[in-house]
């Protein structure tokens, strides 16, 4: 017995064994081409043949847009004498008509004296979506971002002080009647509530502040002075903040019992998916103001703004449906479970697990409106696309072609791809099924 016991012992390991490193090619930078570029035969040769194309357009490429290109000049004829001086006998890059027409390009042919206006709206902006976007900032701090939409309306366009004022009253105005019609329903307003509310707001902007035009205020500017990528920011940031919560709102009038809202929110939603943008932009320029009340006169940018925002709460209501759509019906049986109403199971159970399944969704909408908004330039406004016919018309600079659009593109760019970022963070960040 004691043998067989000593030959037992022999084979238990006095301590604990380190774990070995994973082999080579599991691990490090070898994995990952292995995962990434060279996964099967047919990755591999297209892998191959990408750097063959970038090993083959890169130098090129740099040499027109780095080494050969003239960044000073006051015309194109400058520029290629510059060049001409430097030796240079190919193509070239003359980023000298970005640099002289750069305040051009970011805020169109806004007064140069008045500058500070939409720097210091910008400014407000990141100080704006900072509460929304990460929420480690406190709660409160959501008042700025309700009063922007006010005060950036008040620094751009200018005008007396006092209809902004009582535009900021309206959201007061169409809560209290969202709480009215949830009184009169005996707490069950839901769907038919908000589309109250949410109409008591619109008609009360549409009328109020439009009965003073007076009093102190700001140096006023017109719509027709604004372009470049500020008016690319105004259409697209408000397209794209009001757009969910409209979204929302027909995602769950679609939804509804309601026969009345469920209509309407189908014929609503139906009828913009079917309409291109540019029709509902040249609609905007020249029809919408029909549909508002006599002596109402909305600029141009307001009315492609509302088109822009009701094209893209269209879509985004199609996003979020599928969102609810992807709930479990356990999801519905537990808010009711606990003794909620309509308006509380969405707002603090249903609508916060719908939203984080249609985050890829609704960011991809967001990148589609803001590249979107390049369309004005057929109805007259000069967004960074529409201004580079001002500037191809000065004679000095009458030939430049790729500069403009590499630059334009290069912006449009870096917003969409920072969008795309913040998506995935967000994904990341609630992402909690595995912890």
């Amino acid at each position: 017995m004691s043998d067989v016991h000593a030959q037992t012992v022999a084979f238990v390991a006095p301590s604990q064994i380190p774990p070995s490193p994973p082999p080579a090619r599991e691990r490090g930078a070898l994995k990952w081409l292995r995962a990434n570029l060279f996964s099967s035969v047919a990755n591999g040769i297209l892998t191959v043949l990408a750097i063959l194309v970038i090993v083959w357009s890169l130098p090129a490429l740099i040499q027109w847009a780095f080494i050969d290109a003239v960044w000073s000049a006051d015309s194109l004829s400058q520029c290629r004498e510059i060049a001409a001086s430097r030796g240079v006998e190919g193509a070239f890059a003359c980023w000298a008509v970005i640099n002289e027409r750069f305040n051009q390009f970011i805020f169109g042919f806004y007064p140069e004296e008045l500058y500070w206006r939409p720097i210091l709206t910008f400014v407000l902006l990141f100080a704006a979506a900072a509460p929304v976007l990460f929420s480690a900032l406190p709660r409160q701090a959501l008042i700025v971002t309700a009063l922007f939409p006010f005060a950036a309306y008040w620094l751009l366009w200018g005008g007396p002080v006092l209809p902004v004022l009582l535009a900021i009253v309206g959201p007061a105005v169409g809560y209290a009647a969202f709480r009215g019609v949830e009184k009169a329903m005996h707490g069950d307003a839901g769907a038919a509530g908000m589309v109250v509310g949410a109409l008591v707001t619109i008609v009360w902007w549409s009328i109020v502040p439009g009965m003073v035009d007076a009093g102190p205020g700001l140096e006023p500017v017109e719509s027709a002075r604004m372009g470049g990528f500020m008016l690319a920011l105004i259409i697209g940031i408000t397209g794209i903040a009001a757009s969910l919560p409209f979204g929302i709102l027909l995602a769950l009038g679609r939804k509804s019992d309601l026969i009345f809202i469920k209509t309407l929110s189908v014929i609503f939603i139906e009828f913009i998916r079917g309409v291109p943008l540019i029709t509902l932009l040249f609609v905007a320029s020249s029809v919408l103001n029909y549909f508002f009340p006599p002596g109402t006169a909305l600029d141009l940018i307001l009315r492609v703004v509302i088109m822009a925002t009701l094209f893209a709460s269209a879509y985004m209501a199609e996003v979020i449906r599928g969102g609810l759509a992807a709930l479990p019906s356990g999801q519905y049986e537990a808010a009711d479970s606990l003794g909620l109403d309509y308006w509380k199971s969405m707002r603090l159970i249903i609508l916060p697990q719908a939203l984080k399944i249609s985050i890829p969704g609704i960011v991809n909408t967001f990148i589609g409106l803001f590249k979107d908004t390049t369309l004005v330039s057929v109805i007259g406004l000069l967004d960074p696309v529409g201004i580079i016919n001002p500037i191809r018309a000065d004679s000095n600079w009458n030939g430049i072609v790729w500069e403009f659009y590499v630059f334009v593109g290069l912006f449009f760019w870096v917003f969409c791809f920072g969008m795309s970022r913040y998506s995935m963070y967000l994904e990341r960040k609630l992402q909690t099924e595995n912890r």
